[in-house]
């Protein structure tokens, strides 16, 4: 009799779990109860439940970031697009054209299509962040090296806004990275820092321990709200919503870059007040020379 009763609530148990199963993934259905003798895994099925409608949410919310700003981009693409069909049909047309105005319809034709380089790099950024996994192809970087080229990289545009950039770095410093997933990290923060800051110079800190390096990229400008600085790093999220499409609107950026840094092992944060915006990057040191 007492081993009747024992199988019995034991199927009574095994029917609860089969409808808390079924219960699990339905959106319309409350939360999981269970008999008292299965608390603890009643707790753990709606935490599970409770994960997968946050999860269901937020990929909800991404794709409908990923659409508009999808829809940004094309109709942003147009811009650049007429500028350089008008000015390429002016050249084309007026043959007798002075130097002078062929220099500068050439010089203009030539910026939009760099403008629309960019736009449509970003179209392809945001289809390979979806469906690409990144996978890291490491070697020895030499840490300095990579951040002094990036600099150069990036003097035309420096100059354009009358900014500069000061590297404080005093030994080399190698990793074992991916060089070219690594400088991505460094070109988006760098550029980032570039178009929002308000003062012509920009710092990158560079200092290290016995096992990690730090890499903080430094520039003075409008501080960022907190509950902007804590969905900084999301994917598809502008902090500036209205920001022009020349500092890369697409929200991908530090979403790629925060991938890239964990893949490396290492951890990328941001910090603002009314004086500074800093993005601080922790990673693993291989050998230090």
């Amino acid at each position: 009799m007492i081993l009747y009763g024992t199988i019995k609530k034991l199927f009574s148990y095994i029917n609860a779990l089969s409808e808390a199963a079924d219960k699990l993934f339905d959106k319309e259905s409350e939360f999981i109860a269970l008999p008292q003798e299965l608390e603890e895994v009643q707790e753990k099925i709606n935490h599970l439940k409770r994960e997968s409608e946050k999860n269901e949410r937020r990929a909800i919310l991404n794709e409908q970031r990923k659409n508009d700003l999808v829809v940004y981009l094309a109709h942003d693409l147009k811009t650049p697009l007429t500028s350089m069909i008008g000015y390429l049909s002016l050249l084309d047309e007026i043959k007798d054209m002075p130097p002078e105005s062929r220099e500068k319809y050439i010089s203009i034709a030539l910026e939009k299509s760099y403008k629309l380089e960019d736009l449509i790099n970003e179209l392809f950024d945001i289809t390979r962040f979806n469906s690409e996994k990144i996978i890291l192809e490491r070697e020895d970087v030499n840490l300095n090296m990579m951040l002094e080229q990036i600099m150069d990289d990036f003097y035309p545009v420096l100059k354009e806004n009358d900014k500069e950039i000061k590297l404080t770095s005093k030994s080399k410093i190698l990793l074992d990275a991916d060089p070219d997933k690594l400088a991505r990290v460094f070109n988006n923060l760098i550029k980032n820092a570039i178009y929002y800051s308000t003062d012509k110079l920009i710092t990158i800190n560079v200092t290290k321990t016995e096992k990690s390096v730090k890499i903080i990229v430094s520039n003075k400008g409008r501080k960022i709200p907190q509950e902007k600085l804590n969905r900084i790093f999301e994917k598809f999220y502008r902090a500036d919503a209205s920001r022009h499409q020349a500092s890369g609107g697409t929200g991908l950026g530090l979403a790629i870059a925060k991938e890239i840094v964990e893949l490396h092992d290492g951890t990328i944060t941001a910090t603002s007040d009314e004086l500074h915006t800093k993005f601080t990057v922790l990673l693993p040191i291989k050998k230090i020379k």
